[in-house]
């Protein structure tokens, strides 16, 4: 049998087994061991030890657990709390102004977390309470919380980022910062369409009751949220001027909140071993499906299959920009099936070589995968931010709640994929000021 021909059967066999509701790091392992076993390949058990190792030795891998330890960190703080409350002051007036304290909250938060379910957890606790309270519709607290949750996927420190970063070898560095400016474009467009909606409905966001704060109070609100902005400051200013690594900028942001949350809620309350443990366990797991994908990228590579479909298409007599927008499709409908790191580890091993053959920025092409990643957070049947929102908030709304919410949302996500799409400098500027070309 041909080498590519086994490699388009371990495809198949890959999503025949996530069909039946194999957990994808093992069905990535199981089709990637059938597939080496069909290629006659003599040694494979030796192989994937070696694989493992090699992977995971790589220096750059131990970033995603000291980011995941600090978002935690950051949590127990009580860092989300206190960017809602100052950020609220200051838009109270405005319509809709929870849901938009709610909006840039998690945009603050994410900052400093990196994960999305945490965020859309966090607020959903914080916030969602807050606007039942004033009578907001169900349809937008709920769609606002689990959406903006997903800002933890575009903003810097995003995990999902590290995770591209060390799939396609793409420094993390100008990863983050190509993520900034359309993070902040999609906080601003989710914001004038809450305001807008409310403007056209005021029944969806009454106005609260509450007495306008003072200018001296807005400006003491921000002594609420100085902690964060200067972890963020410190670690990424850190990374971008070349004082440290993005690891050594990790350490020093699980340092920074470390002390802050020893010092805000006192070491009981702060429960450092249940943080370490929480982060181990989120860890584990990202490492598993991280290992088992470069595993099956191995197996494709010995098949030669990528670098085939890479030339075929780049081959075809058609634009290139209908290429790429076939795979934002394909992307748009695996991303309602599969998890943001569980999508990457199935298409990037077969798409990144046909993105790179077609002329396309490595760079750009990551804040693409994120934007479908925030999407893919959110649209059914998978949605994780829609699960554990409901989690969450419990027996008092239902999955469809909360589905129903979040279209408005997809739909500014797709004007913002728009937008990056037609302007691709919105990904770039940021990163060739800061590094250079």
């Amino acid at each position: 049998m041909e080498p590519i021909t086994i490699g388009i059967l371990g495809i198949v066999m890959l999503f025949a087994l996530m069909g039946i509701g194999v957990h994808i790091a093992i069905a990535l392992i199981v089709s990637s061991l059938a597939g080496l076993w069909m290629l006659d390949v003599s040694n494979i058990l030796p192989l994937l030890g070696t694989s493992i190792f090699s992977f995971t030795w790589v220096y750059e891998f131990t970033a995603l657990p000291l980011f995941i330890l600090m978002s935690v960190f950051a949590l127990r703080a009580g860092l989300a709390e206190a960017a809602y409350n100052a950020i609220y002051k200051w838009v109270q007036k405005i319509p809709g102004s929870l849901a938009i304290a709610t909006t840039y909250g998690c945009a603050v938060l994410g900052a400093v977390s990196g994960s999305s379910m945490a965020v859309s957890a966090v607020f959903g606790r914080i916030s969602l309470p807050i606007m039942q309270k004033y009578g907001y519709s169900k349809s937008l607290s709920l769609g606002c919380v689990a959406a903006a949750g997903t800002f933890a996927c575009m903003i810097p420190p995003s995990g999902l980022f590290i995770v591209y970063g060390i799939f396609t070898e793409t420094s993390i560095g100008r990863l983050f910062l190509a993520g900034v400016i359309p993070g902040l474009i999609t906080a601003i467009v989710y914001s004038a369409s809450i305001i807008i909606r409310v403007k056209r409905n005021p029944e969806l966001a009454p106005q609260s009751d509450e007495a306008d704060f003072t200018f001296k109070e807005k400006l003491g609100s921000l002594n609420d949220i100085w902690p964060t902005l200067v972890l963020v400051v410190t670690v990424l200013g850190g990374i971008y001027s070349g004082l440290f690594t993005v690891t050594e900028g990790a350490a020093v942001g699980c340092v920074g909140t470390f002390l802050y949350g020893l010092l805000a809620r006192g070491y009981k309350a702060f429960d450092v071993f249940g943080a370490l443990r929480e982060t181990a366990g989120t860890t584990s797991m990202t490492f598993l499906i991280i290992v088992s994908a470069l595993f099956f990228a191995r197996f494709l590579q010995l098949t030669h299959l990528p670098v085939e479909v890479a030339e075929s298409i780049a081959n075809l007599n058609m634009p290139r920009e209908m290429i790429i927008l076939g795979i934002f499709a394909m992307y748009f409908v695996l991303g309602m099936m599969l998890v943001p790191s569980g999508m990457m580890a199935v298409t990037l091993p077969v798409v990144f070589p046909i993105v790179l053959e077609l002329g396309y920025s490595p760079i750009w092409f990551g804040v693409i995968i994120m934007k479908a990643s925030e999407i893919a957070a959110v649209t059914p049947p998978v949605g994780l931010n829609v699960y554990v929102l409901k989690g969450v908030a419990g027996k008092s709304v239902s999955l469809e709640e909360i589905f129903k919410g979040i279209w408005p949302f997809v739909t500014c996500d797709i004007v913002v994929l728009i937008m990056l799409i037609t302007f691709p400098q919105l990904c770039l500027w940021l990163p060739d000021l800061v590094m250079g070309n």
